[in-house]
């Protein structure tokens, strides 16, 4: 399965985040993942939404630089060596990696490690082959991380 992620170009000042937030939250967009990478003046925001074609054209609407992106969301064993499995697998295929995130939906248990790679399509099948989970954006919006926590 695929999802997409946004991948915003924005200046690196102050309120440049406030504004995208803002356009989601105006949009009743919901963000279930966001990173930030900048580098000197600018920087990418790259998030995962709930509706990311509804989002993108807001954004675009906007006048921001957004991209919406083909992302592999792979669920991994929240447990060491869970992400070496599946990148020395990704490695062995010769797939290249341009950007990953990760985050855990449970405890000692489960974990997503979302990928933007430059084969989607082998990579789909590959996983699929060695019996990996991946999510798509629905599964990706309906999922409810640390539900399960005890404390």
């Amino acid at each position: 399965m695929v999802a997409y992620q946004l991948s915003i170009f924005a200046e690196n000042k102050p309120g440049r985040l406030a504004k995208v937030t803002s356009l989601m939250a105006a949009g009743k967009i919901n963000i279930r993942a966001i990173t930030i990478s900048s580098s000197d003046a600018f920087g990418v925001i790259n998030m995962l939404v709930d509706e990311p074609d509804r989002a993108h054209k807001i954004l675009t609407e906007a006048g921001l630089t957004v991209s919406l992106k083909p992302v592999v969301a792979v669920v991994i064993p929240d447990k060491p060596g869970g992400l070496d499995n599946l990148i020395q697998l990704l490695s062995r295929e010769e797939i290249n990696i341009e950007n990953a995130y990760g985050f855990v939906l449970e405890s000692w248990e489960k974990a997503v490690f979302v990928v933007e790679i430059d084969q989607i399509d082998k990579t789909v099948a590959v996983l699929e082959a060695e019996k990996f989970e991946t999510l798509d954006t629905e599964a990706l919006s309906a999922i409810e991380p640390f539900h399960y926590m005890k404390y």
